[in-house]
């Protein structure tokens, strides 16, 4: 009688579980990956939906789609509840479970309001096409309502962005709000000019993108302001509502407010009954293992793992996906019976952010990078890392039309009848 093949069981389609399940392709195993979205979504050009510069099918595949031609995995859309140790299972929301005998655990992170969730509904976030399409309708609406305003002040805070967080994510969220209100306003609207637009990043550290060194920070800073950017250094926000956002000793009046300043883990270390650090992931051994169960892997924003000199594993995508793999060899390894020590070993490629469509700043520790040289760089890094070679001929296309011509091809507000307090539902279209 032929045994069973081993079960196992991934949760999430991100980065870090899409590279376990790749990785596990011709095993001699049953490889179930659960997500509750159909789709695996490339993050690090999330911004550009959220600013109409792409579609959101240029940005995200079906998981379905990525693994057709992979037998040996099976895909569930559904979501994770919790996880029975005991029992070696996962529990999903309508109560059933999925046994496995080798769990991967990528559930990422999610938005970190550091205490004041109440936050979140006047600050959203950018983790989901959700969130991209729900803050590109408040920008364009901004522009839409403005255009209507007679009352000066009313229409000052309608065109006024601010941007919590000066990390990547908001330092090219800023760079790309501005474009994005440059080339809707120009010669489009008749009470409203680009002069009216005003963006403002607020950080509560003494300088933008900690991540990379000093005088590529700087550089970053001097670039932002003149591209029009407000930054605003050592402030830390106070309170946040509906009519704008406290910082220092500081009011900013605005009605669209874009939080990029922290994110924590998701409830998996709950699931797991797990130790974890103050952001909520998940400590883990040496080889990524949950400590007393060898037989459970985690792995990107959900863990917490240091490198051999002491620092934190970032939370990006390629330590996301090194880990996936990391843990699809490992578990290769201990079903062939090789019980031998495999420490996770990240390799960090480098730091890139963009500032607009014509600057970048990349940091590769002994080798820097700035201005359209590094711009490029960092397009062409992107375009390849993109899952579909379909996808990579749109986005590349989508970019040089915006850099020849400034104009974002994907700036339509569909549910017309919507208000700016109307519930802001995902919307796809072609770009």
């Amino acid at each position: 009688m032929t045994s069973p093949k081993p079960r196992i069981v991934i949760i999430g389609g991100g980065f870090g579980g899409l590279a376990a399940a790749q990785k596990l392709a011709g095993a001699n195993v049953a490889v179930t990956l659960i997500d509750r979205r159909n789709h695996h979504l490339f993050q690090p050009l999330l911004y550009q939906v959220a600013t109409a510069a792409l579609s959101p099918s240029e940005v995200a595949w079906p998981i379905r789609h990525i693994l057709r031609k992979q037998d040996n995995v099976q895909v569930l859309m559904a979501t994770v509840v919790g996880v029975d140790i005991n029992q070696r299972a996962v529990i999903l929301e309508d109560g059933s479970h999925v046994p496995y005998d080798k769990l991967v655990v990528a559930t990422g992170a999610q938005h970190a309001y550091f205490g004041k969730d109440e936050w979140e509904q006047f600050a959203p976030g950018l983790k989901t096409l959700e969130d991209a399409t729900s803050i590109r309708r408040r920008l364009l609406l901004a522009f839409e309502a403005a255009e209507r305003e007679t009352n000066a002040e009313a229409r000052r805070a309608l065109l006024t962005f601010a941007i919590i967080g000066a990390g990547p994510t908001g330092v090219e969220m800023a760079g790309a709000v501005v474009e994005l209100g440059r080339a809707s306003l120009k010669d489009q609207f008749r009470n409203i000019t680009p002069a009216d637009l005003r963006v403002v990043l607020i950080e509560g550290a003494d300088r933008v993108l900690l991540n990379f060194s000093p005088d590529l920070s700087a550089y970053t800073l001097k670039s932002l302001r003149d591209l029009g950017v407000e930054v605003e250094l050592g402030q830390m926000v106070k309170a946040i509502d509906a009519d704008g956002v406290s910082f220092g000793d500081k009011r900013l009046l605005t009605k669209t407010i874009i939080w990029a300043a922290g994110v924590a883990a998701s409830p998996a270390a709950k699931w797991l009954d797990a130790e974890a650090d103050k952001a909520g992931r998940v400590k883990v051994n040496a080889d990524l293992t949950l400590p007393g169960h060898p037989e459970i892997i985690v792995v990107g924003d959900t863990a917490s793992i240091s490198t051999p000199e002491g620092k934190p594993v970032p939370g990006v995508a390629p330590a996301a996906k090194q880990a996936g793999a990391h843990a699809a060899q490992l578990i290769l390894a201990r079903l062939r019976g090789d019980a031998s020590p495999l420490p996770f070993r990240y390799a960090h490629a480098g730091d890139l952010a963009t500032i607009g469509k014509r600057s970048a700043v990349i940091d590769f520790g002994t080798t820097k990078l700035k201005g359209w040289i590094a711009w490029w760089v960092w397009g062409i890094a992107h375009i390849y890392f993109l899952v579909d070679f379909k996808n990579r001929i749109f986005v590349a296309m989508s970019w040089l039309w915006i850099y020849l011509t400034g104009q974002r091809s994907s700036r339509l507000i569909t549910h017309g009848m919507a208000t700016e307090k109307a519930p802001l539902e995902e919307v796809d279209e072609a770009g």
